[in-house]
């Protein structure tokens, strides 16, 4: 191989390896004054760069490279520089933009003077009459062509040129110094020295760049026979456009190619893309004043652009700093949070719906310790009204723990006042005590620390633990909020799940117990009522106290736990845990329906009794019945005696407590509804109205005849009703100073009297 020859290749690889090293091209120090206040505003959007993006070689080729190596391909159809940015993640655009280097410029003059300018801000303003020059012949050729493509092809067809100035800028100089002193194009001297041209540095760096394909072929063929290769090869007519796009920017001298030989003929081009003359003129007269409002857009003609560079790095790495204090800042608090909610799931992970409060203490007391890496730890909770005795956890060893009962001293507030209902951090010490002295573990006077844990907006305990470390006391603070929170929450759910099982067992108690005899009253001022007060009206009495007590205490433990199985229940990611908490809060609602008809039982509204037709009462009470149990028309055979009209009652509690009973004897039907005999007649003891319901149903036998209206209690099997209707009948009838007794045979059927005052 001759000399020259191999020093050419040789040189060739050099250029190849050092521009291949690339990863983007520079942009100028104005261009950059231009976009980074943008870049840096809190609710960036890629959207508002877009008039910088599209006039910028570097930016350009930057954003498309983003778009191709991310896979995401263009947007399908007319192309759109602006619709491929918004493919893009803000922060990556961003990012991207914000790493591409800066070169600088200091030239103090005009920038349409192309003499007075640098090269690379000459590059920069030839690239762009050359692209919008390729964008207005784009739209008038035939074919049609995408202008937006044609636009960026003319834009980047000298990035090979930038990158030649970027890697190896005194060897660029000099070869334009030589082209320009010998009157060459740039392209043959590069040739000569380089073994290669700017035409195919650009092609690879477009490939590596991952471009697309049209683009390609321009930067490469435009210093080609475009006009012969575009004839056997149609996509290379964007070449052909590029090409006569940059010999007509040459021939108006905006910015600075870099080739100083004669500009070559437009006309044969023009002819092969159906452009006449007249149509070029028009371009070449406008291109100026287009090129100029680019140039305005990116900065180009800004003096002292470095001063207003180095001016605006400046605030840029203010808020930079101030930025990554904040982060800083932020990340603490999330590592922290990110710590407690470890706390959390490690804390509720030993949670299940059997476990005492006390257990679910120790737990607490145990794995606070644990996870906070404290001292001896004491837990107590506050005990039931009335109570003086005090049950605490000790936690003194890591993981062993023990529990004792503490006395607590008369007119001493279990939690201090200061965090009965509000989450603070105090010292132990100033508040308790009376506490520590009963306790046999020594703890530190000076590093104990109480906190409440809130259930609700009310402490049901606190917890007392010795610190070791020291720490920011918001950050302290803020830390231990939410750990304490749910801690509160979940012992609240089993002090609240405690206190229902005790009421229920109590009221299960109360109405299973055998009926004590009734001792005879000694009064004798009212003998009528001693005589009208009979042992169910005794026992309604008592049911009816029993269930209102009942009622308002389980009311509130209810909607503490349905409540925060519900708030549990949203923040909980674990699928079978989720669950449990919705079940929690489905059966807690349940109950509460339960509690509603314990409190109508107990408390209905007190009667407003009137003379209404007995007749209308029972009409109204059979469409009731129709409607409990969705049978249109009941069999009922009504028979009332001569005589019998009116009754003294509240009517709409007795149609709702007869049409109760009308549907008990439907159900006393295995099958088919049978018929229900309903008769009226006078009682001769009392000025009253018997009233008699009779079904030839299944009957009940004497022990269930003995319970037959006691609030819940059904002798259907699972899944069915409360078993209030008759309670709540009975019920509504004594409070209008009637009564209520069954008669009843398995097999034979039921007879419901009623007696009802006529005045």
């Amino acid at each position: 191989m001759p000399d020259n020859l191999r020093k050419a290749s040789t040189a060739s690889q050099q250029v190849e390896l050092a521009v291949n090293r690339l990863n983007s091209l520079s942009t100028l120090d104005c261009i950059a004054a231009q976009y980074i206040p943008r870049l840096l505003q809190s609710q960036f959007q890629p959207s508002t760069l877009i008039d910088i993006i599209e006039s910028d070689p570097a930016l350009t080729s930057r954003i498309l490279s983003l778009i191709g190596a991310g896979g995401l391909g263009l947007p399908d159809g007319r192309f759109s520089l602006g619709k491929a940015l918004d493919k893009l993640p803000a922060h990556q655009v961003r990012n991207s933009i914000l790493s591409i280097g800066i070169s600088h410029t200091f030239e103090q003059h005009n920038a349409s003077d192309s003499n007075s300018v640098s090269p690379k801000k000459g590059l920069f303003i030839h690239s762009l009459a050359v692209a919008c020059c390729a964008k207005e012949i784009a739209e008038l050729a035939t074919p049609k062509m995408d202008p937006e493509l044609v636009y960026c092809a003319g834009l980047l067809h000298d990035i090979g040129k930038l990158a030649l100035d970027e890697t190896m800028p005194r060897s660029f100089a000099g070869i334009l110094e030589e082209a320009e002193s010998t009157g060459q194009c740039s392209l043959a001297i590069e040739q000569q020295h380089l073994g290669t041209d700017h035409t195919i540095i650009g092609k690879h760096l477009a490939q590596k760049w991952q471009l697309p394909n049209l683009i390609v072929l321009a930067i490469w063929l435009h210093h080609s026979r475009t006009l012969t290769i575009s004839r056997e090869m149609p996509e290379a007519r964007i070449a052909a456009v590029v090409q006569l796009s940059d010999l007509i920017a040459r021939q108006t001298g905006i910015g600075r190619s870099g080739s100083f030989d004669m500009p070559g003929r437009t006309e044969p081009i023009a002819r092969e893309l159906a452009i006449n003359d007249e149509q070029l003129e028009n371009i070449r007269r406008n291109l100026s004043a287009v090129v100029e409002q680019k140039t305005k857009t990116l900065g180009l003609d800004m003096p002292k652009a470095h001063v207003k560079y180095c001016n605006i790095i400046q605030d840029a790495a203010v808020q930079f700093a101030r930025r990554d204090a904040e982060l800083s800042t932020e990340n603490r608090r999330l590592q922290s949070a990110s710590s407690h909610l470890d706390f959390i799931k490690d804390f509720l992970l030993n949670i299940n719906l059997t476990i005492t409060a006390l257990d679910l203490a120790d737990i607490l007391a145990v794995r606070w310790q644990n996870f906070y890496q404290t001292g001896r730890i004491c837990l107590f909770l506050v005990p039931p009204a009335g109570s003086q005795i005090l049950e605490a956890v000790i936690v003194e060893n890591l993981a062993q723990s023990r529990t004792i009962t503490l006395n607590i001293p008369d007119e001493m507030p279990v939690i201090p006042k200061i965090l009965s209902n509000n989450f603070t951090i105090v010292n132990a010490h100033d508040y308790i005590d009376w506490l520590f002295e009963q306790i046999e573990a020594g703890f530190d006077e000076k590093q104990t620390k109480l906190l409440p844990l809130l259930c609700g907006t009310k402490a049901i305990g606190a917890i007392a633990f010795e610190l070791h470390y020291p720490c920011d006391t918001e950050l302290f603070e803020e830390s231990f909020r939410t750990s304490a929170s749910i801690a509160g929450a979940a012992l609240g759910m089993a002090i609240s799940q405690r206190r229902e099982q005790q009421f229920a067992e109590r009221f299960v108690g109360l109405i299973t117990a055998p009926p004590e005899p009734i001792p005879p009253l000694e009064s004798v001022d009212t003998p009528e009522e001693s005589d009208r007060t009979t042992p169910v009206e005794v026992s309604m009495n008592a049911l009816a106290e029993i269930a209102a007590g009942a009622a308002h205490e389980l009311n509130n433990p209810l909607a503490v736990i349905s409540g925060r199985a519900q708030l549990l229940a949203q923040t909980e990611k674990n699928q079978e845990k989720k669950q449990i908490l919705d079940q929690i809060h489905e059966n807690a609602n349940k109950a509460s329906e339960i509690i509603d008809d314990l409190i109508s039982f107990a408390e209905p509204p007190r009667p407003r009794p009137a003379e209404t037709s007995i007749a209308q009462i029972i009409d109204e009470a059979i469409q009731l019945a129709n409607r409990k149990t969705n049978i249109e028309e009941l069999n009922t055979q009504i028979k009332l005696a001569d005589g019998i009209e009116n009754v003294f009652v509240d009517s709409a509690q007795i149609v709702s407590a007869i049409a109760n009973i009308i549907s008990n004897a439907i159900e006393s039907y295995c099958e088919q509804p049978g018929p229900i005999k309903i008769t009226a007649d006078a009682d001769t003891t009392a000025d009253m109205v018997l009233l008699s319901i009779t079904d030839s149903g299944c009957g009940m036998d004497t022990a269930i005849l003995q319970k037959a209206i006691q609030p819940f209690f059904s002798a259907r099997p699972a899944g069915r009703k409360r078993g209030m209707g008759l309670a709540y009948a009975a019920r509504l009838i004594q409070l209008n100073n009637g009564s209520l007794n069954i008669e009843s045979e398995p097999g034979t059927g039921t007879t419901v009297n009623i007696h009802l005052p006529r005045q």
